[in-house]
């Protein structure tokens, strides 16, 4: 009915985040290290952060930057000794993912990697080029059986990853619970790799890659959603991007060409990763993953896991390589940080006001 009376104000804008909760009041290291840098105005015109991106070539800069992701990463640390008992190195790459448990955001895809980088470390103690702390929250909807048998599975991973002496200092794997905004707050500003990693087609547009970023953090994900937008701002060389376009997923789907059993057979790390899920890796969880295993084999895998799993190992090779040159690396956050002023939800209302209600905006960003 309203479409009818007035079709032009019916259009897409993108999501956008408040920088003063997830920037300021998160992150005050950070932020007060951006005002001693470029002045206070960003606070009221966040696009004003691009004026960061002067400092890309000042390594004192840059190693102030450091200090305060190490400081929000000790901070974190704490939480998760206090409320979990894990003990995890602060010098490790803390990659985090943490959002609603869903299939097409696959969390499944990420634990799976993680099995494959605790078998690869019981072959080769080697295998590892940079030791990797995985950061999970999540909640799954109460009647969500797969939900939570992902969760399962990720504790179930920890509980191996985390008590095998093998992995120590170079593995450690952490489900925080009770994912809030509270404990997101924290989260934030101490993660280094932001997993953003749904299924290609399936994300509408959410929002905490925006958060991850604005933290600097960088993103290693597929082109869906926001992530689109992410990498056109900051450029390919600032973001760590695998798997299928939508473009490609629509066409499998359309045309019924994937097979995931393929992928199963032809690819060793796959075959013993899901082979673990049902042939008693886990003691005392006979039967729990069941019906993973049949999702990914007897259903198909709706959602790509395997036909992505080998791009997204190779991503994560990225991000190790990356994180071994830590001016580099610096300079990648940097530019993330300088570029998600334009996520703030300043603009959004302000292009809802200019475009759709035709009302004069009270901010100008």
């Amino acid at each position: 009915m309203f479409y009818q009376f007035y079709p032009e104000r019916f259009n897409n804008k993108t999501n956008g985040i408040t920088h003063r909760r997830w920037l300021l009041k998160a992150n005050p290291g950070l932020s007060g290290l951006i005002t001693d840098a470029i002045g206070p105005a960003w606070v009221s015109s966040p696009q004003q952060l691009e004026n960061l991106k002067r400092f890309k070539d000042d390594s004192a800069f840059l190693e102030k930057l450091h200090g305060i992701k190490q400081g929000n990463k000790e901070r974190l640390a704490k939480r998760i000794l206090d409320k979990t008992g894990i003990q995890v190195d602060t010098e490790s790459i803390f990659d985090v993912q943490v959002k609603r448990l869903h299939a097409y955001k696959r969390q499944l895809l990420n634990v799976l990697h993680i099995m494959h980088l605790y078998n690869a470390l019981k072959k080769d103690p080697e295998a590892l080029l940079y030791p990797r702390t995985f950061i999970f929250g999540a909640k799954a909807s109460p009647g969500y059986y797969f939900a939570k048998k992902v969760i399962k599975l990720i504790n179930s991973v920890a509980d191996k990853v985390n008590n095998d002496p093998a992995t120590n200092g170079k593995l450690k794997v952490v489900f925080l619970e009770n994912y809030r905004v509270s404990l997101a707050e924290e989260i934030f500003p101490a993660a280094d790799i932001s997993e953003q990693i749904s299924t290609a087609s399936k994300e509408a547009s959410g929002t905490g890659n925006m958060k991850f970023m604005m933290n600097g953090a960088m993103t290693l994900g597929t082109l869906d959603g926001a992530n689109v937008e992410i990498t056109d701002l900051v450029g390919r060389e600032n973001i760590f991007l695998f798997g299928l376009t939508a473009e490609e997923v629509l066409d499998y789907q359309n045309s019924g060409g994937y097979h995931s059993l393929e992928y199963y057979h032809h690819d060793e790390r796959i075959r013993e990763v899901v082979d673990q899920l049902v042939n008693g890796f886990f003691p005392d969880t006979e039967n729990h993953f069941n019906e993973i295993y049949d999702t990914l084999l007897g259903h198909n895998d709706q959602y790509f896991v395997l036909r992505d799993f080998a791009s997204y190992a190779e991503a994560h090779q990225d991000v190790s390589r990356s994180y071994l040159d830590r001016n580099a690396w610096l300079q990648k956050s940097l530019v993330n940080i300088a570029k998600s002023g334009y996520f703030s939800s300043d603009r959004t209302i302000m292009e809802y006001a200019d475009q759709i209600w035709k009302v004069q905006s009270a901010l100008k960003v």
